[in-house]
Parts: structure tokens; sequence; C-alpha cells
């Protein structure tokens, strides 16, 4: 479990598993999310959104995987500009770290 803090004073956080973190790179949620001026502000929060709720309402909401990052991340009470900024590091490092260890395991 990953803890990402959604604040500047660090008081409000929210809880990210690798569940949620693959259920992110499966739909590849966070591909092409923020403009080339690389800045995260509510707008591309809302565009997240919108984007999640259309994936829930084109599968009837039938993933729970998909249902449960929403509830648990993506819809939560803290998550704002900061937050996914948060979100998106984590992800990147936690996309790393899993490309290194698929390099660092001896072929067969």
């Amino acid at each position: 479990m990953h803890t990402i803090v959604t604040n500047q004073s660090g008081t409000r956080t929210i809880q990210v598993s690798d569940t949620h973190l693959e259920t992110i790179e499966r739909y590849h949620l966070l591909d092409n999310l923020v403009d080339s001026n690389g800045i995260v502000d509510e707008a591309v929060v809302d565009k997240l959104k919108l984007t999640v709720r259309s994936l829930l309402s084109s599968n009837g909401g039938s993933d729970k995987q998909l249902f449960d990052l929403c509830f648990d991340v993506i819809y939560h009470n803290n998550m704002k500009a900061l937050g996914l900024t948060r979100l998106i590091d984590l992800y990147n490092t936690w996309e790393a770290q899993r490309a290194s260890a698929v390099a660092d395991t001896p072929a067969e």
C-alpha cells in the first residue's frame, strides 16, 4: 500500500494499492492526460474523472477493480490537482521499478 499526500501541509492523504496502479496501467488512464505544458490543474483532474466515468458506463460498471479505483482514489474527497500530481509521480516510480525488476530477472 502506498500513501500519497494531497495537500501542501501533508494533513490529507490517499491510500493507493498496487491493484489500483495495475488498473491505471490496464486502462492507460494517465497516458496523454497532461497537456504539453506539463501543468496538472483541476481541469486535468476533471478530465480523468470524465474518462473513468465513460469507461464505467461503457462496460456497465462490471469491472470491480476500476470501480474500486474510482471509489478509493479518483473520486476521493482529497483528490485535487496536487493529489493527481503525486499519483502520477507514484505511478511513474512504480512502473520504473517493475521494468527494472523485469530487466534484472535472468532469462531461462
